[in-house]
C-alpha cells in the first residue's frame, strides 16, 4: 500500500507531559486564596506538593497506569488452591502503583496538617484525573477517621496507619503494616440508604466493646482493604463496628466475599458482596448510634463525591479544549469556530463553578469554627446534589467536541463517561441528597442562616445574582409542599451559591457569563447556547492549561 496514504494531518497530539495542577487557573485561584492566612511555609509546601503531583499525573507514566487498570480490572480468589478460602482480590501492578502514589502524597492525611482538607481536596482532584477508580479507598480510609474518633482508644491505634503515607499492599496483621486502608459496608439487599433497615445482628461477647457480627453486606466498598466500618444491630439498636480483615494473632476475621459488581464504570476499583458468619468486630461509638457515629464519615465521603466530579469535569474539558486547539475546520482553529467557543466556554463555566465550589467546603472543613461547621451541613448536600449531576452531561458533551475521536476508547473520553454517573450515585444518590438537605433546613436553623450569609456576601455585585437569590429567599419562606419540589429548590441554592463565589473570585467575564445563563436564563437546554454578547473568548482562553 502506498505510504502517502498513511499520512496522518489534522489530528490533535497526545495530551501527555503536561501540568494538571499549574496549567488550571481555577484551581491554582482557589488554593492560594485558601491558603492567604496560612503561614509562608504553609503555603510554600503545599504549592510544592500539588505542582509535582500535578506533573506525574499529567505524565506518560500515570496515563498508562490509568488505562492498564482499567483494561484489567480486579479478580476476586475465594479459596487457594487447596481449597482454604481466603477472600481476596487480585489488582494489576498498575492499580498499586496509582494508589501508592495517592497515599504518598498524602491524600488520606487531611486531619493533622496545617491545611489539611484544602491541600488533601486538591490533591485529589489532581490525582483522580489520572484515573478516578482508585479514589474510592482513598476516600473512604480519609474519612474513617471522624468515625474511629467517637473512640479515642480506637482512634489511636488505627489513625497513625489511616494517615501514613506509606502504601503497603497485601493482607497482613495491621500491627505488622506501616499503613492499612479502609472500607465500608452499610448497605444491605432489603434497604438501600435506609441503613435503619439492616439485619445484620451484632452479638456481644464478653470482652467489652467486642461482638460477633452475622449478615449479608450486599454493597462493601474496596474489600480488599485491612478494615471496615460496618453498621449492625445490636442490643441497643443500629451500631457502628470495626471490622478488620486480620486478626491480631495473623487469622482471617471471618469475611466471605461472595462476588464482585459487575458495574458500568468504575472499573478498576472493586466493590462487592460480604458475608459475616461470626466475624469478630469492635464497637466504635455507643449502641443504638450508629448513624451518628459515621455521619461525619459519610459528609467527606460526600464531598470527595464533588471534588471527584469537579475532577473528571476538569479533565473531560481540558481534552476538549486540547482537541479543539489543535484540529481545524475548514481552514481555521476548531477552537475559533463560534459555535465551539459557545461549547467550550459553557463547559469551561460548569467546570469551573464546581471547582470554586469544592475547594470553598474543603476550607470550609479547615476553619473548624461553629458557622463553616453550620455552613458544610447545608452546602455538602446541596453541592452533592448539584455538581455530581452536572459531570454526566457535561462530560457526554465534552466527548462530543471531539467527534467520532471521542466516542473511541484510546481518547480516554468514554472511560471518563462511564465514570461520571459514579459520584451521583454513591453516598446517598439525588433524592438523599435533597431530602438532606430539607432536613437541615428544618431543623438546623443555624444552617441555613449560615449558607445565607455566604452567598449575601455577594449581594449587590449582579442584579441576576440578586434577582435569583430573591427568588431563593421566597422559595425557602414556602414549605408547603417542599419535599415534592426538594430538586428544583436544591438546584436552586446550588446554582445561587455557585454565581455568589464566582462573583466574588472569578474574572469579570466568568461570572457575567455563568450569572447571565444560570441565574438570568438567558440560555438553551443543551451546552453551547450562551447568549450573544459575553466574551466567549476569554472564558475559553482561561479554561486553556497554562504555562
Amino acid at each position: 500500500m502506498a505510504a502517502t496514504t498513511h499520512t496522518v494531518s489534522n489530528q490533535a497530539p497526545p495530551l501527555v507531559g503536561y501540568e494538571v495542577y499549574l496549567g488550571d487557573r481555577a484551581l491554582t485561584e482557589a488554593v492560594d486564596r485558601h491558603l492567604a492566612d496560612a503561614a509562608a511555609e504553609v503555603r510554600d509546601e503545599v504549592r510544592r506538593e500539588l505542582a509535582e503531583l500535578g506533573r506525574a499525573a499529567g505524565s506518560a507514566q500515570a496515563q498508562r497506569w490509568g488505562r492498564e487498570a482499567n483494561e484489567n480490572p480486579p479478580v476476586l480468589r475465594t479459596h487457594d488452591r487447596y481449597g482454604n478460602r481466603i477472600d481476596e482480590v487480585e489488582f494489576p501492578r498498575a492499580w498499586h502503583r496509582l494508589l501508592g502514589h495517592a497515599v504518598g502524597a498524602g491524600l488520606t492525611d487531611a486531619w493533622g496538617r496545617p491545611s489539611g482538607h484544602l491541600r488533601r481536596a486538591a490533591g485529589f482532584f489532581v490525582w483522580s484525573q489520572a484515573e478516578a477508580g482508585h479514589g474510592c479507598p482513598v476516600s473512604m480510609t480519609h474519612a474513617a477517621v471522624l468515625a474511629l474518633r467517637a473512640d479515642p482508644e480506637l482512634a489511636a491505634l488505627w489513625e497513625p496507619k489511616l494517615t501514613s503515607h506509606v502504601y503497603e499492599q497485601g493482607l497482613r496483621p495491621p500491627a505488622l503494616k506501616a499503613g492499612v486502608l479502609f472500607g465500608m459496608a452499610m448497605t444491605e439487599k432489603q434497604g438501600g440508604s435506609d441503613v435503619r433497615a439492616n439485619t445484620t445482628a451484632a452479638v456481644p461477647l464478653g470482652a467489652s466493646g467486642e461482638y460477633l457480627l452475622t449478615g449479608h453486606k450486599w454493597f462493601c466498598s474496596a474489600p480488599m482493604s485491612d478494615g471496615f466500618l460496618v453498621l449492625a444491630q445490636a442490643p441497643g439498636g443500629l451500631t457502628c463496628f470495626l471490622v478488620p480483615r486480620v486478626l491480631p494473632d495473623g487469622a482471617r476475621n471471618p469475611f466471605a466475599l461472595q462476588r464482585l459488581k459487575d458495574k458500568m464504570g468504575n472499573r478498576s476499583n472493586a466493590s462487592g458482596e460480604v458475608e459475616f458468619d461470626g466475624t469478630w468486630a469492635r464497637r466504635v461509638g455507643e449502641e443504638g448510634r450508629g448513624v451518628r457515629t459515621v455521619i461525619g464519615m459519610v459528609a467527606a465521603t460526600r464531598l470527595d463525591c464533588v471534588v471527584g466530579s469537579a475532577s473528571l469535569m476538569r479533565q473531560a474539558l481540558t481534552q476538549a479544549v486540547h482537541h479543539a486547539e489543535h484540529r481545524s475546520v475548514f481552514g481555521a482553529p476548531l477552537i475559533g469556530q463560534p459555535l465551539m467557543r459557545n461549547v467550550l466556554a459553557d463547559l469551561a463555566l460548569e467546570s469551573e463553578a464546581a471547582t470554586v465550589l469544592a475547594l470553598r467546603l474543603a476550607a470550609a472543613c479547615d476553619a473548624g469554627t461553629e458557622q463553616e461547621s453550620a455552613f458544610l451541613r447545608l452546602a455538602v448536600p446541596v453541592a452533592k446534589y448539584w455538581v455530581t449531576k452536572r459531570c454526566t452531561p457535561m462530560v457526554a458533551e465534552a466527548l462530543e467536541c471531539l467527534g467520532g475521536n471521542g466516542y473511541v476508547e484510546e481518547s480516554g473520553l468514554p472511560r471518563l463517561l462511564r465514570e461520571s454517573p459514579v459520584n451521583s450515585i454513591w453516598e446517598g444518590s439525588g433524592n438523599v441528597q435533597a431530602l438532606d438537605a430539607l432536613r437541615a433546613l428544618r431543623r438546623e436553623p443555624q444552617a441555613l442562616n449560615a449558607f445565607l450569609q455566604e452567598v449575601g456576601l455577594a449581594r449587590g455585585a449582579d442584579h441576576r445574582l440578586d434577582a435569583a437569590f430573591r427568588d431563593l429567599f421566597t422559595d425557602l419562606a414556602d414549605l408547603e409542599g417542599i419535599e415534592g419540589r426538594a430538586r428544583r429548590v436544591v438546584e436552586r441554592m446550588a446554582l445561587v451559591l455557585q454565581g455568589a463565589l464566582l462573583v466574588r473570585w472569578a474574572p469579570p467575564e466568568v461570572a457575567d457569563a455563568f450569572c447571565a445563563s444560570r441565574l438570568g436564563g438567558d440560555r438553551g437546554s443543551a451546552f453551547g447556547t450562551l447568549p450573544h454578547g459575553l466574551d466567549l473568548g476569554a472564558v475559553v482562553a482561561r479554561a486553556r492549561i497554562s504555562g
